[in-house]
């Protein structure tokens, strides 16, 4: 995981997601968990960006 990956996972984890793995139902879970809470958002990030 690259020094840009943790800073997008950090500032703006759904774009993290979708550039990692593209449109899909991983992005979609992470926008709903950045707009519950952003700790969450993050969390998810590292977690889809990590596999």
């Amino acid at each position: 995981m690259g020094l840009i990956t943790i800073l997008l996972n950090i500032f703006l984890p759904p774009l993290s997601v979708a550039l990692n793995k593209g449109i899909g139902m991983d992005l979609l879970i992470n926008i709903l968990l950045t707009i519950l809470g952003v700790i969450p958002g993050i969390i998810h990030a590292f977690y889809v960006t990590s596999r």
